[in-house]
């Protein structure tokens, strides 16, 4: 997978070249940082988020403002279809092309998102599975939504009790990535995931956003607001015949899914969206206070900030 940045450009890249890595839940203000970052720096941004990927999402995915768009060179942003789905090893291939050409223009790269599999990906690598096939993915979508991520669980409990005791079962896409390698190959999920890091031929710095519990559930609920204020549920029903693809399994279209559906009212989608926004959080704060690498800074301590990503530092 590594092969999209050449030998001669990574031995010219190396050490002069630095990838500022913004991390943290979501609703905590990493866009507004990842602004203010590139701007000092004059760094074009790359997202990590793996839903802002998607075109026709824009509010519900919380991607960037037009004015922030215009100010900043972001990349990765509404920049595939929703049936395109870019799983984590072919971002990473997308990915590293992207920065070869951008390092070739830049010394710095500010990368920013919430998802952690895809930070993964872009910083240390991911193991080397066989790519989605189509007609499974379809199968397997059609199984999901005729009979929820339970009874994919069920399958891949049956095919990798070990990955079915780690898998976050309330994750669709997970799930389904982890039982299509098991289909594909047939070999268990978890003996192929090996887990060593890959060597990067650019120095990264990564920062995380970190702001009290009872700050960060406050803007989430006050921003699920904004966003319906601003046409989510309008957006939603833009999507809703495409409910069943990867890309729409997650928290904000999921809930007015529902709600469209008639299971639900209006007001539980919303106050559903907020709750499991919330845990969502907890979930990303969990998966990201395990890497040591993380400088967790309050996004207003800027002096803080700077400390650690300011380039004249050796």
């Amino acid at each position: 997978m590594n092969s999209a940045i050449s030998k001669a450009t990574t031995i010219s890249m190396m050490n002069t070249k630095r990838l500022l890595v913004v991390v943290g839940p979501t609703g905590s203000g990493k866009t507004d940082l990842s602004i203010l970052l590139a701007c000092r720096y004059g760094a074009p941004i790359i997202s990590m988020d793996s839903r802002q990927f998607y075109r026709g999402m824009p509010i519900g995915t919380a991607q960037p403002s037009p004015e922030q768009l215009q100010a900043v060179e972001h990349h990765f942003i509404a920049s595939h279809d929703i049936t395109e789905e870019l799983n984590c090893g072919e971002y990473e291939v997308q990915a590293l092309k992207k920065l070869e050409t951008l390092f070739t223009q830049h010394d710095c790269v500010v990368a920013v998102g919430g998802s952690g599999l895809y930070v993964r990906a872009l910083c240390e690598g991911m193991d080397d599975l066989p790519q989605a096939n189509p007609e499974l993915r379809n199968k397997l979508s059609a199984k999901l939504a005729s009979e929820g991520v339970s009874a994919l669980a069920e399958e891949l409990r049956a095919l990798d009790p070990d990955y079915f005791e780690q898998v976050d079962r309330n994750n669709p896409a997970r799930v389904m990535r982890a039982l299509e390698v098991c289909l594909q190959t047939g070999k268990p999920y978890s003996t192929l995931r090996t887990g060593i890091r890959q060597k990067r031929d650019f120095e990264i710095i990564k920062i995380g956003v970190d702001i009290p519990r009872d700050i960060l559930y406050d803007r989430i609920n006050r921003r699920v607001d904004a966003m319906m204020d601003a046409g989510l549920e309008f957006e939603a029903r833009n999507l809703y015949p495409f409910r069943h693809l990867n890309a729409l399994q997650t928290v904000g279209y999921k809930e007015l899914f529902e709600y469209f559906d008639g299971a639900i009212s209006r007001d539980e989608s919303i106050e559903l969206i907020k709750r499991n926004s919330r845990r969502y959080a907890k979930r990303q704060l969990t998966w990201f206070r395990r890497d040591t690498d993380i400088h967790w800074v309050n996004p207003n301590d800027i002096e803080t900030i700077f400390t650690y990503t300011d380039l004249d530092k050796s």
